[in-house]
């Protein structure tokens, strides 16, 4: 449970990551968080030897990972790779997927992600779950 006298409303200079291969997710992601004040930057691929130095280099306060990536790449893999760097310690990472959260929300609790969020994303609350998140909230949420 978040303390309402230290939680964020807004996130207001926050560095959120996304990896994301669809421009259009990419586009609606950016607008929303954008407008809530966070600073956006966006990895397409996910290759690990690619985004893992893109994401180190922006110093994330947020990683948002797609489950489902080009070249057969998970987001699973991506996850595994950014836990592997001291750097990304306390960040926290949330699954942004249009895969079954029937089945992807157990496996991302066992993986120790932070959250999972089904797209299509509700694009009334997408803000405020991450701001949950980056107040050490656990956000599971389906459509």
């Amino acid at each position: 449970m978040t303390n309402p006298t230290t939680s964020q409303t807004t996130l207001n200079n926050k560095r959120v990551f996304y990896v994301e291969d669809d421009a259009r997710n990419r586009s609606v992601v950016q607008i929303l968080l954008q407008h809530a004040g966070a600073v956006v930057e966006f990895d397409r691929w996910g290759f690990a030897e690619t985004a893992i130095p893109k994401i180190k280099s922006f110093r994330p306060d947020l990683i948002l990972l797609d489950l489902m990536l080009p070249a057969n790449v998970s987001g699973y893999e991506v996850y595994e790779a950014i836990r592997r760097i001291s750097a990304f310690d306390g960040v926290p990472v949330v699954f942004v997927s249009a895969s079954d959260p029937e089945i992807e929300i157990p496996k991302a609790k066992a993986h120790g992600v932070n959250g999972f969020i089904s797209k299509p994303i509700n694009i009334q609350t997408f803000a405020q779950h991450l701001i949950e998140v980056l107040d050490g909230a656990k956000v599971w949420q389906t459509n």
